[in-house]
């Protein structure tokens, strides 16, 4: 590997003169951080001869990506005791997640099931339960012969072949199914139907060892029994445009993989997720977060607990549009979805604060509110977005845009969907975040976070020396917000409170094919 894998940002150090009012009227260091793939260090180390042009890897490439996530063996940010066995669990190959675009826009990572252990790649979803992977497959998505195929190693798992595998029968209680059992000690059926159209998995259930490591100095090995969904029959966007390996549901029902680390007294019962700009982020289970974070509580509906939660007002810009909304967070969602009167309420907003050109509305993409980026772009004149909880907690949207690219011109859409059932605080609106999912105490916590700043411990089925992958066309522009004004409009006018009631609603992503045609643009 090239030298520079060694390290991961450079100190360039900077001469500040400090004025009259100083202690000491002296001089101090600031220093300049530049990330390790930054144009900065690429330019310093080709011009110093350190490293080709060949040697560097194409920014948003996913060779890219994958050095990036790639192990470091050094923690950063983290003082653990040697001997902390109450410290987080992470995944056995690392604890980064890399958001895909080819494959939904979805966050994925590296899992590993069985003895001997075999690795799957699974998108990780806070809005659904079940784990599955593709199993005795009678209908599975293609492990050869497809795009993502030729990009990413895909694994199918065989009971049989595992030594620590076992069938869940239908005495056992995580087996929903029962009435479809032939006998007490049948294999358990399972079957789970998706929000996007005809998306859905059946198969049985099964246990296995599923490989974990703790989060501290010693990186014990820890082997986690977990009931799974042997994954035999899939349908709709599971065969062609997302999770073709598996889906790895962290909700709040007891099927779920936290709910079982928890109820085993392997981790305290709750779980964090690191959303970053450059798609990546970090998954770490036994994560409370920090005092510093903020928080709201979660609306749980005890026949059907999900991580939803009250918004009671929106700020788009300096206008603050009052309202009274439930919404359910979820990463298995790429972009956000409201619905009426809120959606309408929202855009016409922002369009309202807008000095670009708005394009005609495409109706191949969702997104009904598209402007045409002029060559001297700048995202302080685009309206920043924040959201304020129940409870009083503000929660700032980073990333409220998508650029897409088409034709050689640049569009930049508000990434919010009109939802006919219910909303939906979707991937985009957690970008820049550590997201903790406290199930404990029953909050959901947020702080602005840097996932780099969390150890970097990860390998990633990526093929070697692939370069076909597109990088992620969400390209936030960041939210150099605009200062809040001195004097600020407000819309009084109430929005309707949407809310779960006794429906379940169980999302991989939400009307996930019509983001397809985001790649038909390019």
């Amino acid at each position: 590997m090239p030298c520079f894998l060694k390290f991961f940002f450079f100190l360039v150090p900077i001469w500040a003169v400090i004025g009259p009012s100083s202690c000491d009227g002296g001089r101090i260091f600031s220093f300049e951080m530049h990330h390790r793939y930054s144009d900065q260090v690429k330019n310093w180390s080709i011009s110093s001869g350190k490293l080709s042009h060949s040697d560097w890897p194409d920014k948003g490439s996913f060779d890219y990506y994958a050095l990036l996530a790639h192990r470091d063996q050094i923690l950063r940010g983290r003082h653990l005791s040697d001997t902390d066995t109450n410290s987080p669990l992470i995944f056995s190959d690392g604890n980064s997640t890399v958001r895909i675009s080819s494959l939904g826009f979805l966050h994925y990572t590296t899992v590993q099931l069985g003895t001997p252990g075999m690795k799957f790649m699974v998108a990780l979803d806070t809005g659904s339960d079940l784990f599955w992977v593709p199993c005795e497959c009678s209908k599975c998505a293609p492990t050869q012969g497809s795009a993502y195929a030729s990009d990413f190693e895909l694994s199918i798992y065989n009971p049989e072949v595992s030594s620590t595998s076992k069938k869940v029968t239908c005495n056992n209680l995580l087996c929903a199914h029962r009435n479809r059992c032939p006998g007490t000690f049948s294999n358990c059926p399972y079957s789970v139907s998706y929000v996007s159209a005809q998306t859905s998995t059946s198969g049985i259930l099964v246990e296995d060892v599923l490989h974990l490591t703790r989060e501290d100095k010693n990186h014990e090995s820890v082997e986690a029994y977990v009931t799974f969904g042997c994954g035999q029959v899939q349908s709709g966007s599971f065969l062609d445009i997302a999770a073709p390996n598996g889906l790895f549901g962290l909700g709040m029902e007891t099927i779920s993989v936290p709910s079982i680390l928890s109820k085993d007294g392997l981790t305290a019962d709750s779980f964090s997720m690191c959303f970053g700009n450059d798609g990546i982020g970090r998954i770490s289970f036994g994560d409370k977060g920090s005092p510093y974070q903020q928080e709201t509580s979660f609306n749980v509906n005890p026949s059907h607990p999900s991580y939803n939660i009250t918004v009671t007002q929106i700020r788009v810009g300096t206008t603050l549009i009052d309202v009274d909304i439930t919404a359910l967070f979820d990463s298995g969602t790429s972009f956000t979805y409201m619905v009426e009167p809120t959606y309408t309420r929202l855009l016409e907003n922002f369009h309202s604060q807008v000095q670009d050109k708005r394009r005609q509305h495409d109706s191949r993409i969702p997104f009904e509110y598209c402007y045409d980026m002029s060559p001297d772009a700048n995202a302080s004149l685009i309206p920043s977005m924040s959201l304020r909880m129940k409870g009083g907690s503000h929660f700032t949207v980073y990333n409220p845009i998508i650029v897409i690219s088409t034709q050689g011109e640049l569009v930049y859409c508000l990434a919010v969907v009109k939802s006919m059932e219910l909303n939906i605080i979707g991937q985009n609106f957690m970008t820049g975040y550590r997201v903790v999912f406290d199930r404990e105490r029953l909050v959901l916590g947020w702080e602005k976070f840097n996932c780099y700043d969390i150890e970097d411990s990860y390998t990633f089925p990526v093929k070697p020396h692939n370069r076909s992958v597109p990088p992620a066309v969400a390209a936030g522009l960041g939210n150099n917000s605009i200062a809040d004004a001195k004097k600020e409009t407000r819309d009084h006018s109430q929005g309707s409170v949407a809310s779960l009631s006794y429906h379940r609603y169980t999302s991989l992503l939400f009307h996930l094919r019509c983001l397809v045609i985001l790649f038909i643009l390019l």
